[in-house]
């Protein structure tokens, strides 16, 4: 692919993270509350939850993150196809 179709794509990659951190958070969020009976999953610095519970939480809502930004990464990557008739990836 061109350095340019490289540089028009880069717009869209970024709005695609920004769009799939918005997303992924709140199907977390329902995922967690179904699972944990909590609205909010723990943080971290929290001392109230164990060790175990503070990285499952992460680990559920890190592969939530990937699979999400993935999806919304291969859409928009179709669409710029579709558009440009380049891969970005390419």
């Amino acid at each position: 692919m061109s350095k340019g179709a490289k540089l028009a794509y880069r717009p869209i990659g970024l709005l695609g993270g920004i769009l799939a951190g918005l997303v992924s958070g709140a199907i977390f969020k329902q995922v967690w509350k179904h699972l944990a009976d909590a609205d909010d999953a723990p943080d971290a610095l929290q001392s109230e939850y164990d060790m175990r519970e503070v990285v499952l939480a992460a680990a559920i809502q890190g592969a939530i993150f990937a699979a999400t930004k993935a999806a919304i990464d291969r859409l928009g990557a179709q669409g710029f196809t579709k558009l440009t008739g380049s891969w970005p990836g390419d």
